[in-house]
Order: C-alpha cells, then structure tokens, then sequence
C-alpha cells in the first residue's frame, strides 16, 4: 500500500509549523513519530493534501521534570521519557505505563504528546493523562495557546479537542501528590499489543495516613478514557484495611465496554474489576 499524494513540508521552527498548519487548515497532518499516522496514511484510512513533519524543530524535543509535574514536548519520545530518573521521581504512573506501550521499536520512535492526539481509548497515556488531571498546551496563528484538560481534550474514540491549523506542542502531568502511589495493569494477548482492558489507579492518604483519594483511569472500556473516583466505595481507613473489592465494583460500574473479535462486554468488565482492584491495593502499598 502507498499513501495518496500529499505536499511535504518540513519546518525548522515553531512558527514556521504553525503557518504551515493554518495555510492547510482541515487539510494537513502533522507527522512527529509517525507510529500511528504512517500505517493510517498506507492504508489510505487519512489522506490528508498537505504533511507538516515537525521533527526539525527542536524546540519540541523537551522533557521537563519539575516539582510542579512533568512537562513533555511533542517530540519528546516514548523511550526517553520511560527512562528518565527524574521524570519517574516526579511522576512515576508515566514510566508505569510506558513499559506497556507497543514494543522498544516503536517507543523508540513514537511520541508521547502524539498518542495523546491520536486519542485511541485502547491506549495507557490518554489515560495516565485522565487520570491525573493533566493537560495539553495547544498553539496555532490564530488563536495563540491554549492548555485544555484531559477531560475536555478527548472527545471520542480517535478525536480530540485539536482544531484545525493547531498543533499540539506539549502535555503536562501533575506530580505525584504527598503520601501517595500510582500502579497500572492490563491484560492483552501479548505483551505490546492493545490491551483487552486496562485500570491505572491514583491513591492518596492524609497526615492521619488514612485514604483520602482513590482514582482509576480504565483503558479499552469505553469511547473516551473513564475515570472513576472510588474513595467513598473504599472509604477512610488505613489502606491495609480499605474496602478496595467494593472500590472496583464502583468502577465495574462506570465503564462502557463493547463487545468485539477479541472479548464480549461482560468479560472486559469481569477484567476491569480484576484490574482494578489489583491496581489499588498495589498504589496503596506504595504510598510515600
């Protein structure tokens, strides 16, 4: 397969990308690492007139981590994120789910930012994003930037909150809060492949070390990353002792699975609890 014609443009710097992106307008895509757009545009499934390749502009390529949270440029790599030491001090549920992402091949290419725009609710980092309450700082000529919050920038399954002529330029996750912990689980076919479902989970406790935020983010469950807030269902106590079966029964009972090829519904719910409750107990254990 070989991709419908498209004009090529190859900016050296931010602004230079962004008039690219407005004179396309609905018409261009923009290409960083490539993972997901490459295989659309073979198979013909997007066949966008104008390819805006942004990976000569350097000024993306950042990876911040600062005690407010972890800020990643769009051209920041999923490899060089999982395996940065200070990245993971600041917010460590990232580099948890970025070993689960596909194979060392395509981290090595594919782009955080990037699967955030891709918006696949099959995918770890929308809802590691989700979950935290993190955000995505988008730029173009006309509007300027703007940062949009995990909750309104996915929209639906593929899509996203990204308007035309903009570029998504970076996302920020908030750190990991005091006396707290993150785990991700999941269950695919084979380790790389998207996952049947998946639960990341954010727990914290207070300065009497009793729960006092419970959080999950599920994967492959629904149109969009669901997140669902358990404290109540696991209530205030220690975390050794925390109703955590009836937490992941409350998310049992906010998700929206289908049915497809590769699980029907109620398996991919029956997974959701499993992983939900694992997943919690284990973000409990590592509250610090």
């Amino acid at each position: 397969m070989k991709p419908a014609p498209f004009e090529y443009h190859a900016p050296r710097d931010l602004g230079g990308a962004l008039r690219a992106l407005a004179e396309a307008g609905a018409d261009g895509k923009v290409l960083a690492g490539g993972q997901s757009l490459i295989p659309l545009l073979n198979m013909r499934l997007a066949a966008p007139a104008h390819l805006i390749d942004i990976n000569r502009v350097t000024e993306l390529a950042t990876l911040e981590a600062r005690p407010d949270g972890v800020l990643v440029g769009a051209l920041a790599r999923h490899s060089e994120v999982e395996r940065s030491p200070a990245a993971a001090a600041v917010q460590p549920l990232i580099a948890q789910a970025l070993r689960l992402v596909a194979h060392p091949v395509i981290r090595n290419r594919g782009t955080v930012v990037g699967s955030l725009v891709h918006a696949d609710p099959a995918a770890e980092l929308p809802a590691v994003l989700s979950v935290l309450g993190g955000s995505v700082r988008l730029a173009s000529v006309r509007h300027g930037a703007r940062d949009l919050p995990a909750a309104e920038f996915f929209t639906g399954p593929m899509e996203s909150a990204l308007e035309p002529g903009e570029l998504a330029v970076s996302a920020f996750f908030p750190a990991l809060p005091e006396r707290s912990g993150t785990a991700f689980h999941e269950v695919a076919r084979r380790h790389g492949d998207y996952a049947l479902a998946g639960v990341c989970a954010l727990v914290t406790l207070d300065d009497d070390l009793m729960v006092s935020l419970a959080r999950v983010a599920c994967v492959g469950v629904g149109p969009v990353p669901m997140v669902v807030d358990v404290t109540g269902a696991a209530g205030r106590r220690p975390p050794a002792t925390a109703d955590w079966r009836a937490a992941a029964r409350a998310v049992q009972e906010g998700v929206e699975p289908e049915q497809d090829i590769h699980a029907t519904a109620a398996y991919r719910e029956h997974l959701v609890g499993v992983l939900a409750e694992r997943a919690l107990r284990e973000a409990a254990e590592g509250c610090r």
